[in-house]
């Protein structure tokens, strides 16, 4: 294989969980060119991987907007364009890990002569002259890629997961924790994501930063993206914590966790980089359980087992999401002594 091109168009969880897969292929095919097919707001998570050789850009919301508009021989020519472009790319592998129809037709287009689907549905079979099933234990994180890594005779003993943080996002990184933080240390808090029923109550949130200080003598800063401000002041309010939400990029929220000394988060993107970073982190699920095995022994999963979890995106509790109110502060603070037993000793 000369040239390769992995698809994994979004979200920020799932991409860092299929990134040990550039690594996997860059071992097998050491000489090859490797790049990746993304839609543009989550090009830097990808954009200083050390082992990518391209990120490829999905023009996602201009073809969006041209289907509103009902401009479809404008779309036409775009997809024409997008096609002639990366056929001239000349890939030989085209590897589709997101297996929607949207993503087989853009394996297609890349003109790849194979094209390899992992759990292929929506009719993105079609475009494939392979589908790999979603095999693995669907306890450890990442497994369906891991077993696609095995299916495709691909190095898999280091199969951990990777995020490129630039010169620039590390710079931009430090200048705020010495800002906020100076040299003391301190845990990030990751409470915000796109399903309420994902969210631990902010009640939660207002106990356990306090303790956080008190007993392990951290700072605490909150990350989230810009559309959680609202959310976060209702934190912050309540908390004396450090509000970054939506202050900063996607790599300079990686560098900053990436510094941190203990991650609490839900099920977001950005509590997936704590484990990537090997930094001691307690990851909250509730309505979702994409993991209980991270393979690092600085991360642990709360997760009750309820008779109606997970119920993913159709809960039927009239709101009052069980599943999450049932984690407490101190059952968090009991595993965080498991993760980092040492407090601000801990590296």
């Amino acid at each position: 294989m000369r040239r390769i091109l992995v698809i994994r168009l979004s979200a920020i969880g799932d991409i860092v969980m299929a990134s040990p897969l550039v690594h996997a292929l860059r071992r097998r095919y050491p000489e090859a060119h490797i790049a990746w097919l993304v839609q543009p707001e989550t090009r830097a998570l990808l954009a200083d991987h050390p082992e990518l050789d391209e990120v490829i850009l999905w023009p996602h919301n201009e073809w969006r907007q041209l289907i509103r508009e009902k401009r479809f021989l404008a779309l036409w020519r775009r997809i024409r364009e997008f096609r002639k472009a990366m056929r001239a790319r000349g890939f030989d592998l085209a590897i589709d890990l997101q297996g929607l129809f949207k993503s087989g037709l853009l394996a297609w287009l890349s003109g790849a002569k194979e094209r390899v689907g992992l759990g292929s549905r929506e009719g993105s079979q079609r475009f494939m002259t392979r589908v790999m099933p979603k095999g693995g234990r669907p306890e450890l994180i990442g497994s369906e890629y891991r077993f696609l890594a095995d299916m495709l005779g691909l190095p898999t003993a280091d199969f951990r997961m990777r995020v490129g943080i630039g010169a620039e996002a590390a710079r931009s990184a430090d200048k705020l924790r010495k800002a906020h933080v100076a040299d003391r240390p301190y845990a990030v808090i990751c409470p915000f994501t796109t399903r309420p029923q994902k969210h631990w109550f902010n009640d939660h949130w207002a106990a356990l930063v306090p303790r956080l200080r008190m007993e392990l003598g951290l700072e605490v800063i909150m990350l989230g993206g810009p559309g959680d401000r609202e959310a976060a002041w209702a934190i912050a309010e309540r908390a004396d914590v450090i509000d970054l939400v939506g202050d900063t990029s996607l790599q300079e929220a990686a560098a900053v966790i990436r510094g941190a000394r203990l991650l609490v988060g839900v099920d977001t993107g950005l509590t997936h980089m704590g484990p990537a970073f090997d930094v001691p982190t307690v990851a909250l699920f509730g309505s979702t359980c994409p993991y209980l095995e991270t393979g690092r022994e600085n991360t642990t999963v709360i997760y009750h087992d309820l008779p109606c979890a997970p119920c993913r995106r159709n809960p039927v509790c009239d709101g009052r999401f069980d599943c999450m109110t049932g984690i407490t502060p101190e059952e968090v603070l009991q595993r965080v002594a498991q993760v980092m037993p040492h407090g601000e000793e801990s590296t």
